[in-house]
């Protein structure tokens, strides 16, 4: 049905009910009212990468791998699975009145922030550090989820607005003050886009304040830019406890009452928390309306009729079989395949099953199921680790040794033993095999939500970009013996990887890679696709090239702003092949689409991704190095040559003026064609330069 017809019938129902009924329903847990043949529903549920936490679901790989991708066909895929799956659960839970959280149909995803600074514990859950990725990708998945039948499948939330992205150890009294500029050049671009172009049906505001105004109760972001500049029709949602911040670590109010009047009068209609149970006080005290009190009741049964939840509809019939079935399990090996980022590579990838008799398989990392799955996680009942995928795929003719070699992050694995415990036999592992898979990086212990994670000092963030002191000692130890040997790193974020870069034979980048992952990294160790993945974040040389974490300003942030070489740049990754752009030709009648034509010279088959930027030559408000405006993944047979249209961002030529207006000012520009960055360091790893086109407009 379409939002005016939903939204008549939200305003009957919600007219019959009384104050107290209508107050009780703007919480995420909101309980029935039996007189109006209304069920209780629990608004909290998450599908970041497969439906989490309550129960078993295909588990894809985690949001920044599927960033990596660079394909929003793929991840609107993707979200079609977990919207199947979302409701075929939902359908069985309803059929035995279970109504929990984690169990209903408005799915708390996607997360949208821009992962500025990869010291943030979260930001494995963004699409990463551009804007124009994340808002390609975040409006595919919105638009997946949801579907495009008379009745929305799923409800999408885009979270969490707005200018969001650590520290986590402060969020909850923590002032992000951030310009105009920045605003609308960085961090609102994605937020946008899934609200205009996707229909998002949900925003979620973030915990901290923006230029002092609490998030969560903001009329700068939810009124005046979400509502009445974007024209958002959907309703809001505050983080979880967010709005109990008001009075107790922002101090912008003095009582929990107070804090739910700001919140309510601002617009947000949903209260993930308790702070709402004081809404009828604020009522009594008249610091908030009885048609506000409504108004919010009315946008959130919008919602439920909008999802058919008082109507039989198509979606009844999914059954509970489609749960982790097989053609699922296939697209997250995909996904995970496509993910995965080939980072160096000196020729000792692919595997050679023929020259190989044994294959020492060592790491913390290498038959862990943890760091499979990221966070927001389902459960799988099949995981394929990557000494598992390993062993499956190397056949009865290679023999696969393993060790563990150290804690994730102890000194030791056995309580009682000396430091580097497992050193000995890892050393003893590597000695005896013909090539080593060195399988290190963290998990979601590590880096993750303040609350969730083990590293209670930093709350969820990294302090530095090293791997855990165990494990560079386990690294540095094993290259002196001078084995051929591959880095499979598992993280969700930048690590420093100057000394794997130096000493390693090959470093492939799996992520947190779903429960296939093991799977999809053996095919892509022994070759039976090639690796495709491109980086959606800046690996830099260092935290000594980064600003102040707490500092908001883009200033020698991320790939458009950053100043000094990177180690990996955003948007580079290699294949097995060897690809060129052959000709690229700019539409006359549509400077907003190119025609590339890319040829694979080289002799395996492979996907890769075309790249397009564009330079402002004129502008004084341009970002200071250039920016993503166009990609398409392109599959090319070896030896052969495919051509295909690549379309660009309608603000490819514009830029963001010092007050946040957003226009075309210059009339001179480049766009650079090609397969990464045209950086001198891209340049040099990809040993190629993009083609380039000059426009004037």
């Amino acid at each position: 049905m379409d939002r005016q017809e939903a939204e008549l019938r939200a305003k009957k129902l919600v007219s019959q009910m009384t104050l107290e009924e209508k107050a009780s329903q703007l919480r995420y847990d909101a309980p029935a009212i039996p007189r109006l043949n209304i069920p209780a529903y629990n608004w909290w549920n998450e599908t970041l990468h497969g439906v989490a936490r309550a129960g078993v679901a295909t588990i894809f790989p985690q949001a920044i791998g599927m960033a990596a991708t660079f394909d929003p066909t793929l991840i609107k895929e993707v979200a079609k699975i977990c919207a199947t799956e979302g409701r075929a659960k939902y359908n069985e839970y309803k059929k035995k009145g279970d109504r929990d959280i984690y169990k209903g149909l408005t799915f708390w995803t996607p997360n949208v922030n821009i992962f500025r600074d990869p010291r943030w514990g979260r930001g494995h859950e963004t699409y990463g550090e551009d804007p124009y990725l994340t808002s390609r990708l975040g409006v595919a998945f919105v638009k997946g989820l949801q579907g495009d039948s008379k009745y929305m499948k799923a409800a999408a939330c885009a979270k969490h607005f707005a200018v969001h992205s650590g520290p986590e150890a402060l969020r909850h009294e923590f002032n992000v003050k951030v310009s105009k500029k920045d605003l609308e050049e960085t961090y609102l671009p994605a937020f946008e886009a899934c609200v205009k172009e996707g229909k998002v049906e949900a925003v979620m505001g973030a915990y901290n304040r923006v230029n002092g105004e609490p998030c969560c109760g903001s009329p700068t972001l939810i009124q005046h830019i979400l509502r009445d500049k974007w024209k958002f029709k959907g309703h809001f949602v505050s983080d979880c406890w967010a709005i109990r911040d008001f009075h107790e670590n922002h101090m912008v109010t003095s009582t929990a009452m107070e804090s739910a009047a700001l919140a309510l009068n601002s617009g947000c209609d949903l209260n993930c928390g308790n702070t709402y149970l004081h809404i009828l006080n604020a009522y009594q005290n008249k610091k908030v309306t009885e048609e506000s009190i409504t108004q919010a009741a009315i946008r959130l049964f919008t919602t439920r009729y909008l999802l058919g939840l008082f109507d039989e509809n198509e979606y009844d019939k999914i059954t509970y079989e489609v749960v982790e079935c097989e053609s699922h399990r296939k697209k997250a090996l995909e996904v995970s395949k496509k993910s995965m980022v080939l980072l160096k590579n000196n020729g000792i990838l692919p595997l050679r099953k023929e020259r190989i008799r044994t294959i020492g398989v060592i790491g913390p990392n290498a038959n862990s199921r943890e760091a499979l799955i990221g966070n927001y996680h389902g459960t799988s009942s099949h995981y394929v680790t990557l000494l598992g995928g390993i062993q499956k795929e190397a056949g009865p003719n290679i023999r696969v040794l393993y060790s563990e070699g150290c804690h994730l992050w102890k000194d030791r694995v056995e309580g009682l033993a000396v430091a580097n415990d497992r050193f000995t036999e890892a050393m003893i592992v590597a000695e005896k095999s013909d090539v080593v898979i060195l399988c290190l990086g963290l998990d979601e212990t590590l880096e993750g939500e303040e609350g969730d994670t083990g590293n209670s000092y930093a709350s969820g963030d990294k302090k530095d970009l090293y791997l855990p002191e165990s494990q560079e000692l386990l690294l540095r130890q094993l290259t002196k013996l001078g084995k051929p040997m591959v880095l499979c790193l598992m993280a969700g974020s930048a690590i420093d990887l100057r000394y794997s870069e130096e000493h390693m034979d090959a470093i492939l980048l799996n992520w947190y890679p779903g429960a296939e992952g093991g799977k999809a990294a053996a095919k892509l160790l022994f070759g039976a696709d090639s690796p495709s993945g491109k980086l959606p974040i800046t690996f830099y040389q260092g935290t000594e090239q980064l600003p102040p974490f707490e500092d908001y300003s883009m200033e020698n942030r991320t790939y458009r702003y950053i100043k000094q070489e990177p180690l990996y740049p955003f948007g580079y990754g290699l294949t097995y092949t060897k690809m060129k752009i052959a000709k690229v030709v700019l539409e006359e009648e549509n400077k907003f689409s190119v025609m590339v034509e890319v040829e694979n010279e080289g002799e395996y088959s492979s996907d890769e991704v075309i790249q397009i930027y564009c330079k402002d030559l004129d502008s004084e408000y341009s970002v200071r190095n250039w920016s993503l405006c166009g990609m398409q993944r392109i599959f090319v047979s070896a030896k052969t040559a495919r051509t295909t249209r690549v379309e660009l961002s309608k603000n490819s030529f514009t830029s963001v003026d010092f007050e946040g207006n957003r226009k075309q000012y210059g009339h001179h520009f480049i766009l650079y064609v090609g397969f990464s960055q045209p950086d001198e360091r891209s340049v040099k790893l990809m040993g190629q330069k993009p083609n380039e086109i000059r426009i004037e407009l």
